[in-house]
């Protein structure tokens, strides 16, 4: 196997993410699927690659208010909560679960399957694992910008030639001559998230609150006309509060959404008050100091598929536009690209 990298390193959505495998939040249908058989593949992955970092944490989902609780415990009643492996706790079982949740809460959404993995060591162990097997070369800083029967060309001039070649182009969708039937199905999509140094408090789960339900189409199968309205800036960002403990004890926190071209070069601070404000409010507790901040862009589907997948030349394959559900859903977009191009 030959892996060739466009930057130095991988510096794309892979690495700006959560490390999330998010499993409650998946439409019914094909996008849960991959879900969960994804979240299948990192354990098992994980048991001959542990530095990426898996942890079968699970996830709560927080209701700050009553009206937040009654859409939950709803929620909950309903067969798609079983589906992915979803119940209502009362705060006192909220508690239980993670005591490092010690703000004034409503109850909340335990989904038992959601996990963690460690976005920034994840791809590297994964290239050391596979390099001490013998099979794979990686070649970073080389950047494609042509497509051939069975050959990428790189802007050094180099001929890559394969049996069979997956781009992996990510939010760089257009920048290949060729893509434009990729182009008409994907859209660009820009957040901010930011880090604290490390929390004195040890988190069993990672946490969201209430604004999740609103983004994550698990959830529309019920009214959330009990949720209210949020807050201005929440609505101006589309903003939702997703909380990870890093492994050295950091807290991961974001996101915002914004989906029309050009974005904004500038990290706006409103909206990441607004998330310290609420990830501080849930824990009860002071965070530490933020120590780094960063935006993303990623490559969203804008029909609904876990991803695009085109064939651009003979078994030259490009695969992007997974959204937010990339770091859920990669291992199986992967099995399904290799089956889509007949090498499975």
């Amino acid at each position: 196997m030959t892996h060739i990298e466009a930057e130095a390193a991988p510096q794309g959505a892979s690495v700006r993410n959560f490390g999330l495998i998010w499993v409650s939040g998946r439409r019914t249908g094909d996008e849960l699927d991959a879900a969960q058989r994804s979240r299948q593949r990192w354990e098992e992955v994980a048991s001959t690659v542990p530095d990426i970092g898996f942890r079968p944490a699970g996830s709560l989902t927080l209701a700050s208010n009553d009206g937040e609780r009654k859409v939950m415990e709803e929620f909950a009643s309903h067969p798609d909560a079983a589906a992915r492996s979803i119940t209502f706790l009362d705060p006192a079982q909220v508690a239980s679960l993670n005591p490092a949740v010690r703000g004034d809460i409503a109850g909340g959404l335990h989904c038992s399957v959601d996990a963690i993995v460690e976005p920034r060591h994840a791809l590297g162990a994964l290239r050391d694992h596979l390099s001490a097997l013998g099979s794979y070369t990686y070649h970073p800083g080389r950047r494609a910008v042509a497509v051939e029967e069975h050959a990428l060309v790189d802007t050094a001039g180099t001929r890559w030639e394969a049996d069979l070649i997956v781009l992996a182009t990510g939010a760089n969708f257009d920048h290949l001559p060729g893509t434009e039937r990729v182009g008409a199905r994907v859209r660009r999509v820009r957040l901010q998230m930011l880090e604290t140094q490390p929390y004195a408090g040890v988190l069993t789960t990672a946490l969201a609150d209430a604004d999740t339900l609103r983004y994550y189409p698990a959830y529309e199968v019920v009214p959330q006309d009990l949720l209210g309205p949020q807050s201005p800036v929440a609505a101006a960002h589309h903003l939702q509060l997703l909380l990870v403990q890093r492994a050295d004890g950091g807290l991961t926190i974001g996101d915002t959404h914004a989906y029309d071209e050009p974005f904004d070069f500038a990290l706006l601070e409103n909206p990441s008050l607004e998330l310290l404000d609420r990830a501080q409010r849930l824990l009860g507790a002071a965070l530490p100091p933020v120590a780094r901040r960063w935006e993303g862009v990623y490559a969203q589907s804008t029909d609904g598929a876990v991803c695009v997948r085109e064939e651009l030349s003979p078994q030259v394959w490009m695969v992007t536009g997974p959204g937010g559900r990339g770091m859920t859903c990669a291992p199986a977009i992967a099995a399904d690209t290799l089956v889509a191009a007949g090498a499975s």
